[in-house]
């Protein structure tokens, strides 16, 4: 019994220990390894791809998720009892557990595509609210972990023809987003509750062996036939990847990896995929990325840009605490503002990232009324501020209390959350930099701003300032964006005897 003990102690110190590695990853620096080692299954595409899709994609600035299928039905309730308290998430209502659990709910959510008529679904005004918005790139659930796919697929009788709405909604999606210039990405569960084949333990036994290997070639004919079938799409998010079964086929998913690339080329993949063959997820063992972008930034922000290592990344982001899936009832939950996105969005941006919200339609097609008001809201404010947020980079200037900067060349953004008391915006600038404030306006009425060079002389600062007068009679009930022009110092800044202590 000491034995069995023991052993089951030390496995559940080891996933404590790699979901704390893992975690760490969007909670601090990242830890490098103390020593590199010979990797078979590393990462497959340079560190920073250079193409024309990888391009697109640092440039996106904002993005929509939307999570649709079967789970919109009962939209995280069933016969007026609430589902938050037995499911993780509106999504995983298929898993609600507990004494509130309806009885043989299993079986009564795997004939609910039964119901899924859609009978309000419009790819063409999803499209058309989504650049309204100021959506650059979409992410779209073919298939979530309940395994309920949104096409025709030949691999499996779980899908959209058996239900009464019918047709492709992937197509309908892909081709009405696509035809508003919008990017498409495919969101790919491969984790499947309901899949006799799937597992989540490594297989053992040849039995299991041959189950889960049946399972290996149903994903990946479902994924070779989303490539072929939408070949505008421009990438994959992945799903449902952290169990030990698909991390133990580290040989097949990387060669599938290989095989989708090959079969669509430019095809962006995130991080969350595959591992290498130490299990080392997002990360190799070497601490290179798996994927074009960093994919662990969910409902999460990094809080410094060395963070990042100069690795692309998307936060995707719910309005809700964590609805993905449509939610009935928002009530007594924190939903995110408009003035939370927009300061999400420039966090995001401000650090070379993208921004995603999420969207959950109902059963019907239609999206929930406060995502139809934040989309109004934050597209309102991107058609007088995008020039901040699309393809702008990161500027390496202190950071500062008032907003976020992003930078475009010699132009220089500020967007301002916190206007000062005083009406003086002030800008820090190391000493010796060549490219300091020269002239300012403000980005949506292009008004002129007076910049006047502040050298406060504070003992041992390395920076020196500019500050940036607003006009008395200006008002803002929003986040606001400065424009500045970068240009040589107009005058120097004084040296100073420094302190003697």
């Amino acid at each position: 019994m000491i034995k069995i003990f023991n052993l089951v102690l030390i496995c559940s110190t080891s996933l404590m220990l790699a979901s704390t590695t893992v975690q760490a990853q969007w909670t601090g620096p990242k830890e490098k390894p103390t020593q590199q080692v010979s990797l078979t299954y590393g990462p497959i595409t340079s560190a920073h791809r250079m193409d024309a899709n990888m391009e697109a994609f640092r440039n996106y600035g904002l993005g929509q998720f939307i999570h649709w299928g079967v789970y919109a039905i009962p939209g995280n309730e069933w016969e007026g009892v609430s589902a938050r308290g037995g499911a993780a998430a509106s999504e995983w209502i298929r898993s609600w557990g507990g004494a509130t659990a309806p009885k043989n709910w299993k079986n009564t959510y795997d004939n609910l595509y039964k119901q899924f008529a859609a009978k309000d679904f419009d790819a063409k005004k999803w499209a058309r609210q989504a650049k309204e918005m100021g959506a650059k790139y979409l992410i779209f659930t073919t298939k979530h972990h309940d395994g309920f796919a949104l096409w025709p697929t030949k691999y499996s009788e779980y899908n959209i023809t058996q239900s009464p709405y019918g047709k492709d909604i992937v197509k309908e999606v892909v081709d009405a987003y696509t035809a508003e210039g919008i990017d498409v990405y495919l969101y790919f569960s491969v984790l499947e509750w309901n899949n006799p084949d799937y597992m989540g333990k490594v297989p053992q036994t040849a039995e299991e062996k041959q189950r889960f290997g049946r399972f290996l070639d149903y994903t990946r004919n479902q994924l070779v036939e989303l490539s072929d079938n939408y070949p505008k799409i421009k990438g994959f998010w992945f799903d449902g990847t952290w169990d030990p079964s698909w991390k133990s086929a580290y040989d097949f998913t990387y060669q599938l990896e290989k095989e989708l690339r090959d079969r669509h080329p430019g095809l962006v993949i995130g991080s969350r995929f595959r591992n290498d063959e130490n299990g080392s997820r997002h990360f190799d063992t070497n601490g290179r990325l798996l994927g074009d972008y960093e994919q662990g930034w969910e409902r999460k922000l990094p809080q410094q840009f060395e963070w990042l290592d100069g690795n692309d990344w998307d936060a995707v982001m719910t309005i809700p605490p964590n609805g993905w899936g449509y939610m009935k009832d928002w009530s007594g939950l924190y939903t995110k503002t408009t003035d939370d996105i927009i300061d999400m969005l420039m966090h995001a941006v401000s650090m070379n990232g993208n921004f995603v919200l999420n969207f959950g339609p109902d059963g019907n097609g239609k999206m929930h009324v406060g995502e139809d008001k934040v989309s109004k809201e934050l597209g309102d404010w991107m058609k007088l501020n995008s020039e901040a947020v699309y393809g702008v980079r990161h500027a390496d200037l202190p950071l500062s209390k008032l907003g976020y900067y992003t930078q475009k060349g010699d132009d220089l953004y500020l967007t301002v959350m916190n206007r000062p008391v005083n009406d003086i915006v002030r800008i820090a600038v190391p000493k010796n930099t060549k490219a300091v404030p020269v002239r300012a306006s403000l980005l949506t009425t292009k008004q002129s701003l007076q910049v006047k060079h502040a050298d406060i002389g504070l003992d041992l600062d390395k920076n020196t300032y500019y500050d940036i007068l607003l006009p008395k009679k200006f008002k803002s009930n929003q986040a606001f964006v400065i424009k500045m022009k970068l240009g040589a110092p107009l005058s120097t800044t004084d040296k100073l005897m420094d302190a003697k202590m």
